[in-house]
């Protein structure tokens, strides 16, 4: 009989530690998710932030190493959606920038310093061809050259205006037609070709929308270059 006392006291104790759990684990809340745990030996199942992979520089899946610069080129699609040209995390050329058009959107940026020198785009199905000229001839040695198609990057082309593609580092430029898409970064003084290039030919077979072909995206590390002696 001299147990009855604390053996009430253990089994009112039990019943408010039960009667507690089971609230939180209706209503729910941190500390009762934490006790389901607990008890039911289960380890807690990442939330989604944790489950996405990490994002570095301009979206890329991984970290460019030192002294190089991460860059993501976006073509664009049809006539509607305009492309897009980030570097370092930064967005150089986009449609919420204001300041792409129909055409080639080129951004020149210093190979040795990674800063931004100019953009522009040039309208290569109604627009003058010689504006495009004046724009590439006077690039300085080690200038990185971004460049993303916007409907149409190829009808006015010339002669000329491919040869000072190709003296940049392209290959795809002297077959570049009406609508293909096109990105593409070359430098001023490339001694190989660039491994950074990639072409989609406007074709009515294959072509994503009715009179384009897909847009395109290219992503990568760039390596600075050293100072120019003298």
């Amino acid at each position: 009989m001299r147990l009855t006392g604390p053996l009430r006291a253990v089994a009112v104790l039990l019943l408010v530690g039960l009667t507690w759990l089971l609230a939180n684990t209706l209503f729910g809340g941190e500390s009762g998710s934490s006790m389901r745990h607990f008890f039911s030996g289960a380890s807690e199942e990442p939330t989604p932030a944790e489950s996405r992979p990490r994002k570095y520089k301009c979206g890329l899946s991984a970290p460019c190493p030192p002294k190089h610069l991460a860059f993501r080129l976006v073509s664009g699609a049809a006539n509607v959606i305009g492309p897009k040209i980030c570097l370092e995390d930064k967005m150089l050329v986009s449609s919420v920038k204001n300041n792409v058009g129909r055409g080639l959107n080129i951004a020149l940026v210093n190979g040795v310093t990674g800063e931004l020198l100019d953009t522009k785009n040039f309208d290569m199905w109604a627009g003058d061809v010689s504006d495009l000229l004046k724009f590439l001839r006077p690039i300085h040695e080690g200038t990185l050259v971004f460049v993303a198609s916007y409907d149409d990057p190829a009808t006015k082309m010339n002669d000329e205006s491919r040869r000072l593609f190709e003296e940049l580092g392209s290959t795809a430029v002297k077959e570049l037609a009406f609508r293909d898409s096109w990105v593409f970064v070359g430098a001023k003084g490339i001694e190989n070709k660039s491994p950074f290039e990639q072409r989609m030919k406007n074709s009515k077979s294959s072509n994503k929308y009715e009179g384009w072909p897909e847009s395109l995206e290219m992503d990568g590390c760039i390596p600075l270059r050293a100072p120019l002696e003298g």
